[in-house]
């Protein structure tokens, strides 16, 4: 049985590997999580929060015992659990009474009748697929002969509405292959809606962020994606959306900051019909093909780029901007006034989310923003959400720059984290070069 200094030992490296896993690629991830042992592991699964797709890698490649400790963490929300948001959601709401006499008068027979065919199937979701998912659900669950082959083939001919391919993401129990492929060929621009099967797929599972941005197209609305408009309905939650950014900015890193790339990303962008991946490369390669539509990019394409372009506007403050920095080194006498003195120096323009990660010691306490913005009963309710994004991406920029893909030395890092007494540069640095990682005088 472990003693109380080892049960604190492994939470504290479960909590600060829960933190690293959201700036890390998915194969660092999977490495990591096979490091830990049993008790870390628990705990990591049981009690922290766990990114989306830190979520999605532990039940698609982990035993059992993770499927019930991640059920029993009240700190997942929204992921492929029993009794969370999905399909018995919808199935809860009554179908709409004129329903069945319109899908009869369409088909020309009973659908109660003889299952539906693949080509009765895809008429109707067509039909009936354009807003959400309900009805589509609701058409799904008649007798019908599923053929996931058909169904993909016709997309590819001629994109599903968006409430279609939800639906099918939700109940047709696709292979991870086909998922890949319904998102690979996108769906139909219906306005506000185009989101919501990408949405859907990392909250329900299916897919990573990483293999979202690999095969989400065309490029241009993987952009869009890592900064989705705030609005009523389905969207990411922030750190759905912080996880997003993360991998849409790992895929963008072979532009580095030269604005003449930039440029040409956001020249390209709207009309090039494949992923964001092929894009970059074909445009850090100089052998992107010429646009056929030299149109202005759409204003939400625009802001979009500019949010994720590398840029380090420094902000005002003279004076009080350097005690508010030195501040960041000196924790005052409580928690919660260290916590209402940072939110006000965010708030007058002193501080930044990329300031809090830069010069914020411990370094486990700066990648953690409940300790600097405070504690939170729900992933999504952060009031300063610009703070914590531009952490994250600050992040990921520092840890991509120090560890790249190396899972070795992610570990090391994992590994000296909860001890370490400095700032996450300050600890980059020392793991990096191989020498003392005390940070302790």
């Amino acid at each position: 049985m472990p003693t109380a200094e080892q049960d604190r030992t492994s939470r504290r490296l479960a909590w600060c590997v829960a933190h690293l896993l959201r700036h890390a690629p998915d194969h660092v991830v999977s490495d990591m999580i096979g490091r830990l042992d049993g008790p870390a592991r628990k705990y990591l699964c049981r009690d922290e929060w766990l990114s989306a797709s830190t979520v999605t890698l532990l039940l698609r490649h982990g035993g059992a015992a993770d499927r019930t400790y991640i059920a029993r963490n009240p700190r997942v929300v929204g992921r492929p659990l029993p009794g969370l948001p999905g399909p018995a959601r919808y199935a809860r709401r009554r179908t709409p009474a004129e329903l069945l006499p319109v899908l009869r008068a369409e088909l020309g027979r009973d659908p109660d009748g003889e299952p539906l065919t693949a080509a009765e199937l895809t008429g109707l979701l067509r039909r009936h697929g354009r807003r959400r998912p309900r009805v589509p659900l609701d058409i799904l669950a008649l007798p019908h002969r599923r053929d996931p082959e058909r169904l993909l083939a016709e997309h590819v001919r001629d994109p599903l509405p968006t409430g279609a391919v939800e639906a099918l993401l939700l109940v047709a129990d696709l292979p991870p292959q086909t998922v890949r492929a319904f998102l690979a060929a996108g769906a139909a621009q219906d306005g506000r809606s185009w989101h919501r099967p990408a949405v859907r797929a990392v909250r329900m599972g299916r897919v990573t962020h990483e293999e979202l941005v690999a095969h989400v197209a065309p490029a241009h609305r993987t952009l869009l994606l890592a900064r989705l408009p705030g609005a009523e309905g389905l969207r990411w939650t922030l750190p759905e959306q912080a996880g997003m950014q993360t991998a849409v900015q790992r895929a963008l890193r072979p532009l580095g900051d030269d604005p003449r790339l930039w440029a040409e990303l956001l020249r390209h962008a709207p009309g090039y019909p494949g992923p964001l991946p092929a894009l970059v490369a074909a445009v850090a390669d100089g052998t992107a093909p010429e646009p056929a539509d030299e149109a202005e990019p759409r204003p939400e394409l625009v802001r979009a780029v500019r949010r994720l372009a590398p840029a380090a506007p420094e902000p005002f403050g003279g004076v009080e901007r350097e005690l508010a920095l030195a501040s960041l080194a000196v924790p005052m006498e409580s928690v919660e006034e260290d916590i209402r003195w940072v939110r006000d120096c965010l708030d007058r323009g002193l501080l930044t989310g990329i300031d809090v990660i830069r010069h914020k010691l411990p370094a486990c306490w700066a990648l953690d923003e409940d300790h600097w913005l405070g504690d939170v009963d729900h992933p999504d309710r952060h009031d300063r959400p610009e703070a914590v994004l531009a952490a994250h991406a600050e992040a990921d920029r520092l840890l991509a720059l120090a560890l790249g893909d190396d899972p070795e030395a992610w570990w090391r890092v994992a590994r000296t984290l909860p001890d370490f007494a400095g700032t996450l540069p300050h600890l980059l640095l020392r793991v990096t070069e191989g020498g003392s990682v005390s940070g302790r005088s």
